[in-house]
This record gives C-alpha cells, sequence and structure tokens, in this order.
C-alpha cells in the first residue's frame, strides 16, 4: 500500500473511532436519532402549540390546513426547522404526524388522503364535540374515538393523545418537564414507542392507558379530563377498569 492510502485508511479509522466514541456516550444518539421529522395537520391552537414545542426540541415540523398563508407565516415566525406544506405533503414529509383538526374533517381527510395513510404513524388529537361536529362525534362517544378514528384513517398505526388537556396549557408544558401525565392508547408497538418519544419532548410523561378501545375515556368530559400526574392518571385508570 502506498503512503497516500495508508493515510486515507487511518482517516477513516479515526472517523470510525470517534463515532464509536461518540455512541457510547450518547452523544451521536441524541444528534442523529432522536431528532424527527412530524408533519402537523391542522395548525389551530393545538396544532400550532405542540409544533412550536417540538421545534424547540430540535425537531423540524410541516404545518398544514385549508389555510396555506397561515402555515406558510406560522412556520416563518418560528424559524428554521418549520415549513409548510398541503395535508398530503405533510403526511408524506413526517416520521410521524399529528391530526389536530376538529373531529368533522376526519371522514374527508381519510378519503382524501386514502391509501398514502397506510403504516403511517398517527397521532390523533381531535376531540368529538356533537354541536360542532355532528353525526360522526355522536357515532365516536358512542363507539370510542379511538376506534372510530382509526376506522376513519385507515390503514394508519393511530395513537390517541393530546385529548385530556386544553390548549392553551399545550405549550407550556416544556418548560417543567414531567410534571403533569399524557394518556395515551394505542395497539401498535413501534407507534407507540414514536408517541411516547415526541410526547416527553413537549414535556408531559406519557401514560399508556391501554389499546384504542380506550380511547373512549380519552375525551373531554371523562375522569381523564385535565391535568393529572402520571401516578394520578394511572390510579384513575385502576378505578375504571375495576369490574
Amino acid at each position: 500500500m502506498n503512503l497516500a492510502g495508508f493515510d486515507a485508511n487511518r482517516r477513516r479509522l479515526l472517523k470510525l473511532a470517534a463515532a464509536a466514541a461518540l455512541v457510547g456516550s450518547g452523544a451521536l444518539s441524541a444528534a442523529v436519532v432522536t431528532n424527527k421529522r412530524i408533519g402537523v395537520i391542522g395548525s389551530g391552537k393545538v396544532g400550532s402549540a405542540l409544533g412550536g414545542s417540538w421545534i424547540k426540541s430540535g425537531h423540524e415540523v410541516m404545518f398544514s390546513s385549508r389555510n396555506l398563508d397561515h402555515d406558510q407565516q406560522l412556520a416563518s415566525r418560528l424559524g428554521a426547522k418549520a415549513r409548510a406544506g398541503s395535508p398530503a405533503e405533510a403526511l408524506a414529509f413526517g416520521h410521524a404526524v399529528l391530526f389536530a383538526v376538529p373531529y368533522g374533517a376526519l371522514p374527508e381527510l381519510g378519503k382524501s388522503l386514502g391509501s398514502a395513510l397506510q403504516g403511517r404513524i398517527v397521532i390523533d388529537a381531535c376531540n368529538p364535540f356533537p354541536a360542532r361536529d355532528g353525526e360522526i362525534a355522536n357515532r365516536a362517544r358512542e363507539q370510542g374515538a379511538g376506534l372510530t378514528s382509526a376506522e376513519l384513517l385507515p390503514g394508519a398505526r393511530l395513537v390517541r393523545a393530546f385529548n385530556a388537556i386544553g390548549a392553551a396549557r399545550m405549550a407550556t408544558a416544556i418548560e417543567s418537564p414531567g410534571k403533569v401525565g399524557m394518556p395515551m392508547a394505542g395497539d401498535e408497538e413501534q407507534a407507540i414507542a414514536l408517541a411516547k418519544q415526541l410526547i416527553r419532548d413537549v414535556g408531559y410523561e406519557p401514560v399508556l392507558i391501554g389499546g384504542l378501545d380506550m380511547g373512549k375515556y380519552l375525551m373531554p368530559g371523562t375522569p381523564l379530563a385535565g391535568e393529572h400526574t402520571p401516578a394520578e392518571i394511572r390510579e384513575i385508570v385502576a378505578k375504571l377498569s375495576a369490574p
């Protein structure tokens, strides 16, 4: 081997050794593995608050709604890690996608996004209000919002979360992380794991309460509504599950 080849191999080995040291220290994992791309469909109070907190945590966020001008202005305010696009673009962009729209918009979104939903990790923050959303909200409240949302967004790996706490508090949990619990429900292991990470990254402590059938409790007006510590959430769920 000539001298130039020896030096090139030596540089490669040094880079590999440095990378291994970063992995051992956790620095490489934090820099490469934990930062995600998140699509936000519905950039109102909930979507903009959570999207802003995810950007503060180092994630990239694409905002989408029926008003692209609004989304572009929001992205401009939030800086280089924010961008705007259509719902289809946000779905394709994200490692996970937050749906934060009025519940009555879900049937049409499910149809328009169609097969693009297949296999996508979706965090469902939509709450059904019959006075606003009509018959689909009545169906969700009778059947449970977790199961109904899964039917309306077929093929998505759905996790229900961010349903129990008001939008006004969504952006502030990051200032005192871990104090407030966030109940969540889901059936798919990988989707649950990513949702837990993203919940922690905006300052809440995730508490898995069960499968999507337990999504019937993740709505306003249930015992899990409002702010609770993680321990209090587990106590409430134990009572709900008691025979």
